[in-house]
């Protein structure tokens, strides 16, 4: 079993270089990394669109630049520079110093590859109101409502029943077998690009809303693995 965790960054912070190996340190957008630093600028790319896919600019660059390096046992995840995978649950969020951070990051060893397909962080729980209308404080009315009707028809009326929920795992962060991530990348590309051609057309990608894409991609990531996989969760720090 291969397991490879892709540390999302748009900076260049020392601190990446020491994480484990099955860590990799991957740049975002247009800037400068280290020549050993994998980056998006390189091969078939949507790195201009970084500002408005956030991490999700990344995974495009590995679903058509470097899927075909893993086998089918491999395990292919990703993580954010602020954020770690941890080797376990735990009830609150965790603030660790750097020797008890690197002591209990997630390790290729754990039992939870044995048992599941996908994994997932925690599920965040929101107080007093359902996804659709947290997204909806945050980000403005109708326009969630509007690109939902962008969603191939098997997800569709799924996708609607889960944003009437409350439990999100955040920050698209998930860990996946290589044929899984082929086929959630199929089913949420072809959605969120057309969620960009219509925000980009109503000219609502701007000031706090300029990553509105990736803020749905959050909640269909959450709801697409949670469908279509047997999920496991993790803490992260």
């Amino acid at each position: 079993m291969n397991l490879k965790i892709f540390c999302m960054t748009v900076k260049k912070l020392n601190v990446l270089e020491k994480l484990p190996s099955y860590i990799i340190p991957f740049g975002l957008g247009n800037f400068d990394y280290p020549e050993n630093w994998l980056n998006e600028k390189k091969g078939k790319n949507i790195c201009e669109l970084n500002k408005f896919y956030g991490e999700a600019s990344g995974m495009y660059w590995l679903w058509k630049n470097y899927l075909d390096k893993f086998q089918d046992e491999d395990w292919i995840g990703f993580c954010q520079y602020r954020r770690l995978w941890l080797n376990g649950l735990f009830e609150k969020k965790q603030k660790l110093n750097t020797s008890s951070l690197y002591s209990n990051l997630l390790k290729p060893n754990n039992e939870i590859f044995l048992s599941a397909e996908s994994i997932l962080l925690q599920p965040t729980i929101i107080s007093n109101q359902n996804l659709k209308e947290q997204f909806e404080i945050l980000y403005g009315k109708n326009v969630l409502d509007k690109c939902i009707d962008f969603v191939d028809e098997k997800n569709k009326d799924d996708f609607k029943k889960y944003l009437n929920g409350n439990k999100l795992s955040i920050c698209n962060m998930f860990i996946t077998k290589p044929k899984i991530f082929n086929s959630y990348c199929d089913d949420m590309f072809n959605w969120i690009n057309k969620c960009f051609d219509y925000c980009a057309e109503n000219n609502l990608l701007k000031e706090e809303n300029m990553r509105l894409p990736v803020f749905m991609v959050e909640r269909f990531t959450s709801f697409w693995f949670e469908k279509h996989t047997n999920v496991k969760y993790l803490s992260f720090a």
